[in-house]
């Protein structure tokens, strides 16, 4: 026991490494597998190198963001003072920042290589079987999991170690400490700046690609989704790799790493109790700091344990059945392991911001995180999965029309937010009952847990997707085809429930960065019965409108590219509908490739640059409000419409997707059975057109945009803090009012407010 105490810490990133070691086993076994025919893997490698140059190019533009900004960073950094305050950073915050961007990248290629690997050996694990198909296809999806895990408890853990012995770091409630973590956030803010770009470029490129391949191909020349007489279908496979894999990586990277720096920084501020002068948790005051990596760390240990139980006996299985026993298994190991580990590392009693907690109190709110991550999937899956009521209710509007089908997806989105927001005002409230502020951010992290098995579930998806393409772009029997659309319905609904797990996280960790802002930024409360920040709500609750509209205009944008391009190929290259000439793929995916990269600028700058201009443009503007807590007010309307918007675009498309693919074994409308290319299943293909930006492209963008601003937010936080001397002056303000000639006010009130906002300064510094 005296050997875990004094190791915990060092045991942190070497989790980390297990979950790369068994994702470097899981991919060589991937790579074994057969890939195939030479078609096959000539079709198979067309979607790898498109895949790859998408990334290359975004990482030629993101390069020079990070080194711009990696320098902002440093300079910052040797800001030592303001207004009186010191500040408790250093210029080693850059380097924290291209470790955490690098680190970002690296996930989402590690996902990408792995899902361009396994795809076409899926294909040619589904000429066998379903349940081969399934082992091939999960087993990739897990190399994906594992390695976002891991690289980020490898980091963060990693990075801490380095810190704490390079800022000499002795106690958890020092200077040095609070340096340590600031230092820290700066791998955070790279993470969730190279998801943003990763996200919204990927969803982009994906969904232009996919729209234009179906509306020309689907809709006006009458082929089916993954023909390969279609020019633009080796794009829309390349879009599945960089959008739902890539950039879903990415995005999970930042939020499970920002969720556990978030619980970091609370953790810092807790007040253990002593006895004899030595802190009771044996860890000299860090438990609460090192807990959420540690319940993080074993959760990558207890989703590698979760992969087992997935697994299928025969044709006629059900495999989402198995994919969800996989999920709940490791949710349920991390649970039971959480109490013990709680139990051994934090004392019975602790204390933050006036709120007085015990040990238990915090694994209660660990459990509460999980059972929001629970719902969260189970809720999702009711609303976009095949056969549930609102997807048939999709169905049975799309008999009367493009208009009707419209109208029911938009419908079934709105109300798929109720339970959703309902569920996280629960969890919110619960969490914090048990353990205040705290407790919000441990729950966040105990969601986060098990983000390795979400992962590999969630990247299954798009492997299946690409093995249905390649099957029918390889022309081979029916059966094969129908086991890849067994598994790529079932990927549509684990993709859909990714989704609302990570948006569920990015509030709750939203939530705990703003609990983090207000603490650095020296703000009691966010006042909105002041104008500024009332003002600051409604255009906090405007962004995510904005973001999403440019967002969805660029896909619009693109497509129309596509479809031009598409459109011309099919009139300039004769003999392409007889098989007899093959399209020009790689012109399809350099304007998906080129469309991306340009559009995402825009959002992610408003993303960056949003809280920057508002916390320091607003800097001593107003005598009574200061721009920290204006910009608090932005970032509670942000989280709350942002939350709201992610959920209602993500469970609205995932819906019309599933609708659309229900033709395909046939659907009974007014007693008549319709299937693929009948008038209804028509006006479904419309609703999954609009649908597809929604679920792809912004919905799954504004857990990042949030996040990031959020952490943009706790990044200047020391810069525009209260300080002393705005503190003095308000005292100065009010004794002159409580002194004034004919003020009934006493003096000696007057001495006794200014000692007590001096006790409150002196508290903060």
């Amino acid at each position: 026991m005296e050997f875990l105490q004094n190791n915990l810490i060092y045991l942190i990133p070497a989790m980390g490494l297990v979950g790369i070691l068994v994702m470097a086993i899981k991919s060589a076994w991937v790579n074994k597998q057969d890939a195939g025919d030479k078609n096959m893997q000539e079709l198979a490698g067309y979607i790898a190198d498109g895949a790859m140059a998408f990334l290359k190019a975004e990482w030629r533009v993101l390069s020079i963001f990070v080194v711009f900004t990696a320098a902002l960073l440093a300079y910052s950094g040797t800001i030592h003072e303001v207004n009186g305050v010191a500040l408790h950073s250093s210029w080693i915050i850059s380097v924290a920042f291209i470790i955490g961007a690098v680190f970002s990248a690296t996930a989402g290629y590690i996902g990408m290589k792995a899902a361009t690997k396994a795809n076409v050996r899926t294909t040619q694990a589904a000429r066998t079987s379903l349940k081969q198909a399934l082992k091939v296809s999960f087993t990739g999806g897990t190399v994906m999991g594992l390695g976002v895990a891991g690289l980020a408890i490898l980091g963060l853990g990693g990075l801490f170690i380095v810190f704490l012995q390079m800022f000499n770091v002795v106690s958890a409630n020092s200077v040095e400490m609070k340096t340590a973590i600031e230092v820290l956030t700066g791998f955070s803010l790279g993470a969730e700046s190279i998801a943003l770009f990763a996200r919204v470029g990927g969803g982009i490129y994906t969904k232009a690609a996919d729209v234009g391949a179906d509306l020309v191909g689907k809709v006006e020349a009458g082929i089916p989704e993954d023909d390969v007489r279609n020019p633009a279908t080796i794009a829309d496979n390349v879009g599945d790799n960089v959008g739902d894999v890539a950039g879903m990586g990415a995005d999970l990277f930042g939020s499970y790493v920002a969720t556990i720096l978030a619980t970091m920084v609370l953790g810092q501020e807790i007040v253990v109790d002593k006895l004899n002068g030595i802190a009771v948790d044996n860890l000299n005051g860090f438990s609460p700091v090192l807990l959420p990596m540690v319940i993080c760390g074993l959760g990558i240990l207890f989703s590698i344990v979760g992969t087992w139980f997935v697994r299928i006996k025969g044709e006629d299985s059900n495999v989402q059945t198995a994919l969800n026993l996989g999920n709940w298994g490791s949710i349920v190991i991390t649970a039971i392991a959480s109490y013990f580990v709680v139990t051994a590392m934090l004392p019975e009693h602790l204390h933050l911001r006036g709120v007085n907690f015990t040990s238990l109190d915090v694994f209660y709110s660990i459990i509460v995180g999980l059972v929001v991550g629970t719902l969260m999937s189970i809720i999702t899956e009711y609303y976009t999965a095949m056969g549930k009521g609102p997807v048939n209710s999709i169905i049975q509007q799309s008999a009367t029309g493009h208009a009707t089908n419209i109208i029911g997806g938009l419908s079934v989105g709105m109300k798929s937010t109720v339970a959703p927001i309902l569920v996280l005002a629960g969890g919110i409230i619960c969490s914090y009952a048990f353990a205040g502020l705290y407790g919000v951010a441990i729950a966040a992290a105990g969601m986060m847990a098990t983000t390795a098995m979400q992962l590999a579930i969630d990247a299954f998806g798009p492997i299946a997707d690409n093995a249905g393409g390649i099957a029918e772009m390889s022309q081979l029997p029916p059966e094969v085809r129908e086991r890849t659309d067994n598994l790529d319905a079932v990927g549509n609904t684990t993709a859909a429930t990714g989704k609302g797990f990570a948006i569920a996280s990015a509030a709750l960790t939203s939530l705990a960065l703003f609990a983090a802002f207000v603490g650095v930024a020296g703000i009691s409360a966010i006042d909105i019965y002041k104008a500024p920040v009332l003002a600051g709500l409604f255009v906090g609750a405007m962004i995510p409108f904005i973001f999403s509209a440019l967002c969805i205009a660029a896909v619009g944008k693109a497509a129309m590219d596509m479809v031009q391009e598409v459109r011309r190929q099919f009139r300039e290259i004769p003999g392409i509908m007889e098989y007899k000439a093959k399209p020009e793929y790689e012109k399809c995916v350099a304007i998906s490739t080129k469309a991306s990269i340009r559009e995402m600028m825009l959002p992610g700058a408003i993303a960056l640059l949003v809280p920057i201009i508002v916390g320091f443009g607003f800097k001593g503007v107003f005598p009574t409000v200061s721009s920290a807590e204006i910009l608090g007010g932005l970032l509670a309307g942000v989280t709350v419409s942002g939350v709201l918007m992610g959920i209602f675009q993500s469970n609205a498309g995932g819906a019309w997707d599933n609708a659309k693919k229900s033709f395909e074994k046939g659907v009974e409308i007014n007693g008549e059975m319709h299937y693929k290319k009948s008038e209804p299943h028509k006006a479904s293909v419309t609703g999954d057109t609009v649908g597809d930006p929604f679920k792809d492209t912004s919905g799954p963008s504004m857990n990042i945009l949030i996040k990031l601003m959020s952490i943009v937010s706790l990044v200047i936080a020391p810069y525009i803090a209260v300080g002393v001397s705005a503190e003095h002056a308000r005292v100065k303000e009010k004794v002159e009012i409580m002194t004034k000639p004919g003020s009934p006010v006493k003096v000696a009130a007057a001495t006794l407010a200014i000692k007590s906002v001096k006790d409150s300064v002196t508290t903060y510094q």
